[in-house]
């Protein structure tokens, strides 16, 4: 194989030349032979000439080992240790007696223990059925009625002067003890009309 000329020469230095300058990962490295540098990959701001900030990792909360409670889980106190609520039937027998947290409605523990208070509206105050007979003793440590509980109280079956609806009445530390007497029957005015259903 001949020897390549002096001008083949001259232009592949030319070439290498022009080459390197466009591009740091060429090299030459004389005038018979041209040779690749193993290219690294450029930053952001090798390419565009621009800084661009490091996203920060996300916050890790730390490990805790006190058990959380889970979304949706009720957490009931330990016997003895809770607030007290006793629900009758229209005559004056117990149906139940159960403990709670404070700040739970009657409605509410109704539905878990079993008690039959139906609670059509599920507490939205839209109907009465949840209609229950607070003890006197106790029903003057509760908070004024609102509006919309009086206008519903208003269509209830067998009102009482001590009448509230359950989901309205939440557990308090003063009201440890209290009774919550059903009515003889409810009525669901979007269900019933004006026929009451009996218990």
């Amino acid at each position: 194989m001949s020897r390549p000329t002096a001008g083949f020469a001259r232009r592949v230095s030319a070439l290498a030349s022009r080459s390197t300058a466009a591009s740091p990962s060429l090299s030459f490295a004389g005038p018979s032979s041209l040779s690749i540098r193993a290219a690294r990959p450029m930053s952001t701001m090798q390419r565009t000439g621009k800084k661009v900030m490091t996203p920060i990792a996300p916050f890790a909360r730390p490990f805790s080992s006190t058990p959380s409670r889970q979304h949706g889980e009720v957490v009931r106190p330990e016997p003895g240790t809770g607030i007290k609520l006793t629900f009758q039937d229209s005559k004056g027998n117990e149906i139940k007696t159960i403990e709670g947290n404070e700040g739970d409605d009657i409605l509410s523990l109704a539905h878990e223990y079993d008690v039959d208070l139906e609670g059509a509206c599920e507490g939205s105050v839209a109907c009465s059925t949840c209609h229950v007979i607070i003890d006197p003793e106790h029903y003057d440590k509760l908070p004024e009625p609102d509006d919309e509980e009086n206008d519903m109280l208003d269509l209830a079956f067998g009102l009482e002067d001590t009448s509230r609806l359950g989901c309205q009445v939440k557990l308090t530390k003063d009201l440890d003890g209290m009774v919550a007497k059903l009515p003889s029957a409810t009525r669901n005015m979007y269900v019933d009309g004006a026929k009451a259903r009996t218990h």
